[in-house]
């Protein structure tokens, strides 16, 4: 790990030491992803304005030429920008059109591309192994080491325990929250471990925003009351905004006063990528147990519908049909299941 070139500016182990405004400009992203997504979620408008108007728009009058010279330029950002995009829009259509919240074939995108979006991050991870110092492709630092594959095996286990998809809907009060609760919080925090390394070790310049802010706005809602249930969303709506703004602003993380750079620390490097490694193996572990005790079919079935948090979110936000079909595909009824509240027994 010694082989590293030190950055010729101040760091705080992670982060260079920055000025007062960056980490301001930390917060307001954080603000202003979150509260859009959390509008997008409860109001139609603003999913049309968002994800349809101002994206056709700067596709035809911004994006073609806004990237061009910068390191946000070239196919990657633009892929990253549109795959998002279309994943926001088939969760908008589940709360659209009700007769696709029972297709088990529709509920089969949500899975699909989080898993590509996961895989696709887990091949770069062991791409970057074998890169030191300017990555060509990305026209950035990167410093390649044992952490890219201990991440990447993370990244494998985190895809290996998506489940309990055929469970998602849409909750019965006026936000019509999608709530897919096979996604547990210790599956989100080794998922936000994971996403972290990633960002650190293959787009170290970009982690501060891209991987702290960018992850804190879907995971905060996510732990509060209003987003209970509901960090596919937010993690689709926050992602999906945040790629426009870096081909919008494509000089924004870079090269202007709000750009905050990686220390290039192997020691950091190695760190975090250790507990991402270490949350994911926990977790996956955690996973299987209950598949083989309860002998739950992850593909047909909630592997954690009946465990705590899952059951309040089920009782709290699911209509009487949905808490009819979760119970069911476990084998018992909604008041078996705990879905029922007890003064409504």
């Amino acid at each position: 790990m010694g082989d590293i070139t030190p950055p010729a500016y101040p760091t705080l182990f992670f982060f260079e030491v920055g000025q007062w405004w960056d980490y301001a400009m930390l917060l307001v992203v954080i603000a202003l992803l979150a509260g859009a997504a959390w509008l997008a979620q409860r109001n139609m408008w603003v999913v049309l304005a968002l994800f349809v108007v101002v994206p056709i728009a700067l596709t035809i009058f911004w994006w073609p030429h806004s990237t061009a010279g910068t390191a946000s330029a070239g196919w990657f950002p633009i892929v990253k920008q549109y795959s998002a995009l279309a994943g926001s829009l088939c969760l908008v259509a589940l709360q659209v059109f009700p007769r696709l919240r029972h297709n088990r074939w529709y509920l089969l995108i949500p899975p699909i591309i989080l898993a590509v979006n996961i895989a696709e991050a887990v091949v770069r991870d062991f791409q970057c192994y074998g890169i030191h110092g300017v990555d060509p492709s990305q026209g950035m630092v990167t410093w390649g080491g044992p952490w890219n594959i201990m991440n990447g095996i993370a990244g494998i286990l985190n895809l290996l325990a998506i489940s309990g998809w055929v469970g998602i809907f849409v909750s019965k009060g006026k936000e019509r929250a999608l709530v897919w609760g096979d996604l547990t919080i210790g599956w989100i925090i080794a998922y936000d471990l994971w996403n972290f390394a990633y960002v650190y070790n293959c787009l170290a310049d970009r982690a501060w925003y891209s991987g702290v802010a960018l992850l804190a706005a879907c995971t905060i809602p996510a732990l509060m009351s209003f987003g209970r249930g509901a960090w596919i969303q937010y993690r689709a709506y926050t992602l999906t905004l945040w790629s426009g703004v870096v081909l919008t602003f494509p000089h924004f993380m870079h090269d202007s006063m709000f750009a905050h750079r990686s220390s290039h620390n192997p020691w950091a490097l190695l760190i975090v990528s250790a507990a991402a490694l270490i949350a994911n193996v926990w977790m996956f572990v955690a996973h299987v147990r209950v598949i083989v005790t309860k002998q739950r079919n992850p593909f047909t079935q909630e592997i954690h519908a009946d465990e705590a948090t899952y059951a309040s979110w089920v009782r709290d936000l699911a209509s009487a049909e949905d808490k009819e079909l979760i119970a069911a595909r476990l084998g018992t009824t909604p008041q078996e299941a705990g879905f029922v509240a007890a003064d409504s027994r």
